[in-house]
C-alpha cells in the first residue's frame, strides 16, 4: 500500500515508518522537525542520541531496505499538505504529526496556542485534503487514553449505550480531558467523526495509553537507527524517568500519592496495532475508536515494579514522592475496555518480560548521559515555575 507517516521524526513515527517499509509498504514520512526545537526550548535532549531524519532515511537505504521517502514542511500549512497527498496518493495516513506532551501545553498561554493551532489546524487540513484528493483512504489517528480523564465508571471504547427517559442511543463517551493537549485530541475526535459522517471519510482513532520501548526488530539492525528515549518533567515518561533514576541512583520521583491509574504498552505492540488498524481498515463513512494499551498500572505500582527489577541488577534504589505539579485526581477508579484490538490479533509484549533487558539495559548503557537537572517537575500546571530543590 501507499501510506503516509505524518510526524516521521518521531519517537512512533520513525519505528512505524521502518516497519512498514520492511513490509513492503510504500512510505513516505513527512516532518517539520518543531519536536526537537522544542527540546532546545527547554534544555532537554534524548538519551539515545539520535540521527537526524536524512541520515537514518539515508541509512536504511544503504542497509538495502526499501527506501522510505520524505516530505519536510508543517502539517498546519494547507498548500504544503495539499502537494504531498496529490504526490503520493496515500491509501493510508498514519498521523502522527502531533506534539504528545500535557506538560508542554500547560506551560503558558503560548504553548497551549501552539498545541492547539498544531494539533486541531493539523488535523483539519488532512481531512480537507482527503476529502478533495484520496477521499477513498483511510486516517489511522493517534489519539490518547486522556481524552476520557478517570470517569467513575468503565471506560467504553469510543462510545457508551446510553438509556435515558425511556429511549436508548450509542454516543461517544463522555471526555473529561486534563489538559489543552488531551483537549487538544478531544477536539480532533469529535472532527474526524464529523467529517466521516459528513462527508463520507473513514477514520479509525487509537487512543493509546502510554507507551515504552525503544527495542524494534528494525531498531536492532543498526545503532543509527534508534529512537528517541525521553525522560524528562515535559516530555519524558513516568517509566522512562523511574528508570533513569534507578541507573543513576537517583530518588524514582512518584507524583503526589502515586494512585493515579495508566493504560501502558510496548512500542513492538504500537506497531502492530497499527499495522492490523490498516489491515482491517474502518468501512467507508465509519469512525471507529480502538483503545490502545496492554496494561493497567498505578503509578507508585510502576516505581515498585522498576525498584524490584533494579535491585535484582545490583542497584539500591529507593522511591521518594513529590508534589504533584499536575490537576489530577491521585486515586480514582479506573477500569478501561481494549478488546477489539486484541480481537483483531494483537500479541502483546508484557512489561514483566522487557524491564530489565529492555528498558533498564538501555539507560544503563547511556546512564553518563543524564542530565539531572531534568528529574524534578519544574512546572506546576497551576501556579508556573516552581523553584528547584537544593539537590539538583
Amino acid at each position: 500500500m501507499k501510506i503516509l507517516v505524518l510526524g516521521g521524526d518521531g519517537y512512533l513515527g520513525w519505528p512505524t515508518a521502518m516497519y512498514l517499509a520492511n513490509r513492503d509498504h510504500d512510505v513516505t514520512v513527512v516532518d517539520n522537525f518543531a519536536r526537537r526545537l522544542w527540546d532546545h526550548e527547554i534544555g532537554a535532549s534524548s538519551l539515545i542520541p539520535i540521527l537526524s531524519l536524512q541520515e537514518r532515511v539515508n541509512l536504511w537505504k544503504d542497509l538495502g531496505k526499501k527506501p522510505i521517502n520524505m516530505q519536510v514542511g508543517d502539517i498546519t500549512d494547507k498548500a504544503f499538505i495539499d502537494q504531498v497527498f496529490t504526490a503520493t496518493q496515500p491509501q493510508a495516513i498514519v498521523h502522527y504529526g502531533e506534539h504528545r506532551s500535557a506538560p508542554f501545553s500547560m506551560l503558558s498561554h503560548r504553548h497551549a496556542v501552539i498545541t492547539q493551532v498544531n494539533n486541531v489546524v493539523g488535523t483539519l487540513n488532512i481531512l480537507f485534503a482527503m476529502r478533495d484528493i484520496v477521499p477513498e483512504a483511510h486516517l489511522v489517528k493517534l489519539g490518547t487514553m486522556g481524552e476520557y480523564g478517570t470517569p467513575n465508571i468503565d471506560i467504553e471504547e469510543g462510545f457508551i449505550e446510553i438509556h435515558h427517559n425511556g429511549r436508548s442511543d450509542v454516543l461517544p463517551y463522555p471526555k473529561q480531558a486534563g489538559s489543552f493537549y488531551h483537549l487538544s485530541k478531544v477536539h480532533d475526535s469529535n472532527n474526524i467523526m464529523m467529517v466521516c459522517r459528513a462527508w463520507g471519510l473513514r477514520s479509525t482513532d487509537l487512543n493509546q495509553g502510554v507507551v515504552y520501548g525503544v527495542h524494534t526488530e528494525e531498531a536492532a539492525l543498526h545503532p543509527g537507527l534508534a529512537t528517541r528515549f525521553d525522560y524528562d518533567d515535559v516530555w519524558g515518561t513516568v517509566l522512562n524517568r523511574y528508570c533513569v533514576q534507578a541507573a543513576i541512583n537517583h530518588p524514582l520521583t512518584v507524583y503526589g500519592k502515586g494512585g493515579q491509574t495508566r493504560g501502558f504498552l510496548d512500542i513492538r505492540d504500537t506497531l502492530q496495532c497499527v499495522e492490523l488498524a490498516i489491515k482491517n481498515p474502518a468501512e467507508m463513512g465509519e469512525y471507529r475508536v480502538f483503545n490502545q494499551f496492554t496494561e493497567q498500572f498505578l503509578v507508585r505500582e510502576l516505581a515498585e515494579k522498576v525498584a524490584e527489577a533494579a535491585t535484582k541488577l545490583g542497584w539500591d534504589p529507593i522511591i521518594e514522592n513529590v508534589t504533584n505539579p499536575r490537576f489530577e485526581l491521585e486515586e480514582h477508579y479506573y477500569n478501561a475496555k481494549h478488546t477489539q484490538l486484541m480481537d483483531l490479533g494483537l500479541e502483546p509484549y508484557y512489561l514483566s518480560e522487557t524491564l530489565i533487558d529492555g528498558l533498564l539495559a538501555t539507560v544503563r548503557d547511556h546512564a553518563d548521559q543524564v542530565n539531572r537537572r531534568l528529574l524534578y517537575p519544574g512546572h506546576s500546571w497551576k501556579q508556573g515555575m516552581l523553584e528547584e530543590p537544593e539537590d539538583r
